[in-house]
């Protein structure tokens, strides 16, 4: 079993990962021109945000500094999202973005998933891979149906 230290730098990495979901998925919202798509960006949004407060609770609960904030990568990509969109591909340029990004959180979660980390934190991991996953999927479709 990993020490503490090292659970809470998987932790911390899956917060920030989180946070640039949050944060692509609101800048997406945004960028959006069909309604429905921007209504299911902002909710995509806030069930990251809520992904990283139940990390950045099991962190306080483990006696960690919780991170508050997301990566640089993940700067940069949504500094891409607006000059993709400003540049014209209207929704399927954000939803092509969005999916990038949800690659990005799909292999973050699965390296943590391979990590050996205590039952019931694996099970909050697993459980929000698992919703990543959807995340990634749905978006695919979606872009799927607007190139078509």
């Amino acid at each position: 079993m990993p020490n503490q230290k090292h659970q809470l730098t998987i932790l911390n990495e899956l917060i920030r990962v989180s946070e640039d979901g949050e944060q692509g998925f609101s800048l997406a919202a945004e960028k959006a021109s069909d309604p429905n798509l921007r209504s299911l960006l902002v909710d995509r949004a806030q069930r990251c945000q809520s992904a990283a407060e139940e990390l950045q609770g099991i962190v306080h609960q483990l006696g960690g500094t919780p991170e508050q904030s997301g990566t640089l990568g993940g700067t940069l990509h949504r500094g891409w999202v607006r000059t993709k969109t400003a540049m014209g591909g209207g929704d399927v340029a954000v939803l092509d973005e969005v999916e990038r990004g949800e690659d990005i959180a799909k292999a973050v979660y699965a390296r943590a998933l391979e990590a050996e980390l205590p039952g019931e934190i694996k099970n909050v991991v697993d459980r929000q891979y698992r919703g990543v996953l959807q995340n990634h999927d749905r978006i695919r479709d979606l872009r799927d149906q607007f190139r078509a």
